[in-house]
């Protein structure tokens, strides 16, 4: 672990993968440093945002005191999205898992995914922890116009477009659920550290 100034106003810690930032997150949702207003996950880094009157030697010291671990059952937010499973790209997905349609929906809605990051565009959520099975590449040429609310795999992970965008994630089905919206509060629905679960329609 690697822990550094990030600017005037935030420490940037640096690790070694996608589960030490999943393991880290969840010590400092249970145990947020004095002066900390924000904890920002990403895929080899968490960045913590500071108050002005933060202390980033302090936060810096706290965070290599932390002992990182998964977040408590219980302690993280749950969702529940339902999911029509008849995306352009199933076909390919069940022939690159060499698995049946119905096992790539069965794999996806038995698992119990966790909201790792959010980037890409605005309440776009990077879910982990799924069947490593599922792991599949980005199509060769991406689209340029993927609809909103499709569910769609890449990697190790699986993710719901918030809105109308070009992308290069396999396709597996489409939800009606707003994933983004201005009106709430908080506008994402997903949320760093939050589980969910996908429901078949």
């Amino acid at each position: 672990m690697r822990v550094l100034n990030c600017a005037d106003t935030g420490v940037l810690v640096e690790v070694a993968d996608l589960d030490e930032v999943l393991a880290l997150h969840g010590a400092l949702a249970e145990e947020p440093p004095p002066g900390v207003t924000e904890v920002v996950p990403a895929a080899q880094t968490v960045l913590l945002r500071l108050a002005e009157d933060g202390d980033a030697a302090a936060v810096a010291a706290a965070v290599r005191r932390l002992r990182p671990r998964a977040p408590r059952p219980g302690s993280a937010d749950e969702a529940e999205i339902e999911v029509d499973y008849s995306g352009a790209d199933l076909a390919d997905i069940a022939a690159h898992t060499q698995m049946s349609e119905r096992d790539v929906v069965a794999a996806h809605t038995g698992a119990v995914w966790t909201v790792a990051f959010c980037g890409f565009a605005p309440g776009f959520g990077y879910l982990a922890g799924g069947d490593p099975r599922l792991d599949v590449p980005r199509r060769a040429e991406a689209r340029t116009r993927v609809p909103a609310g499709a569910v769609a795999l890449a990697g190790r992970f699986t993710g719901v477009y918030p809105r109308a965008s070009p992308g290069g994630w396999q396709l597996l089905g489409h939800t009606d659920a707003v994933i983004w919206d201005l009106e709430r509060d908080p506008p994402g629905l997903l949320r760093p550290g939050m589980r969910l679960r996908f429901r078949e329609a």
